[in-house]
């Protein structure tokens, strides 16, 4: 699935989340939400599907929102994980205030029924914000503690979009790698290269992470092949996965 940063930012440059988007861009992401749904069977608890990116500023934040978005409004339950503890966005993006988050649960034993929110933007849309900033992000992420939290919440929701750090800037993703069901990487026209790419992927076949894909940001620039050569891509990759 190709977006372009025309269709996910408005004029005044800010990101836009869920009804705000405009035709385009909802159309891209229930093309993504479909292609997540047919990725899993319908038995068994809630999935953990994890979004991040190989670099910053490829936009992996903007898309958990809008995927989380996307899976509610088709009906799922779903909570949006706040886990990119270092530099969260997704409160602000959500049009949420900051307050006790995934942190406080792991750090000070909270139930995490308590720092659940609800969505005012769809139904049956949760979120868990990140909470206070802590000085051991990837040790929270791979504890014990992170691992019941999750199992827990499987029971409660169809789906778990967790929204991660770009893994080759910090090791917090692979620390909860452990705990995902699968990841989308996020891939950025003109921030992306090639060899971080390959080092994030390699990192993640190393832990024995699921890929499910990948979701291509163009800029609006009108050339055709920027999307046909996206799902070249895609393509290609899947084929060698089925091996």
């Amino acid at each position: 699935m190709a977006l372009s940063k025309q269709q996910d930012k408005a004029k005044t440059g800010n990101p836009l989340v869920g009804p705000n988007l405009n035709f385009a861009a909802k159309e891209a992401y229930k093309l993504l939400r479909t292609n997540l749904m047919f990725s899993f069977s319908n038995e068994g608890e809630g999935r953990v599907i994890g979004i991040t990116s190989s670099v910053q500023n490829e936009g992996k934040s903007l898309t958990s929102c809008n995927v989380a978005y996307a899976l509610a409004e088709a009906g799922a339950k779903v909570l949006l994980l706040e886990a990119d503890l270092r530099k969260p966005t997704v409160a602000a993006k959500m049009r949420l205030a900051k307050s006790l988050g995934l942190t406080n649960v792991l750090v000070s034993r909270m139930d995490v029924e308590e720092v659940i929110q609800a969505s005012e933007m769809m139904t049956g849309l949760d979120v868990i914000t990140s909470g206070d900033v802590p000085p051991n992000p990837s040790e929270l992420l791979g504890s014990n503690r992170m691992a019941k939290m999750l199992a827990q919440l499987r029971k409660k929701y169809d789906y778990i979009i967790a929204d991660l750090p770009p893994i080759t800037v910090v090791s917090d993703t692979l620390a909860i790698s452990k705990n995902l069901d699968g990841v989308v990487l996020v891939v950025r026209s003109g921030i992306s290269e090639k060899k971080a790419l390959n080092e994030a992927m390699r990192q993640l076949k190393m832990v024995g992470v699921r890929i499910l894909g990948f979701v291509y940001r163009a800029d609006s620039t009108g050339k055709k092949g920027c999307k046909k050569n996206y799902y070249k891509y895609y393509s290609g990759y899947a084929k060698k996965s089925e091996k």
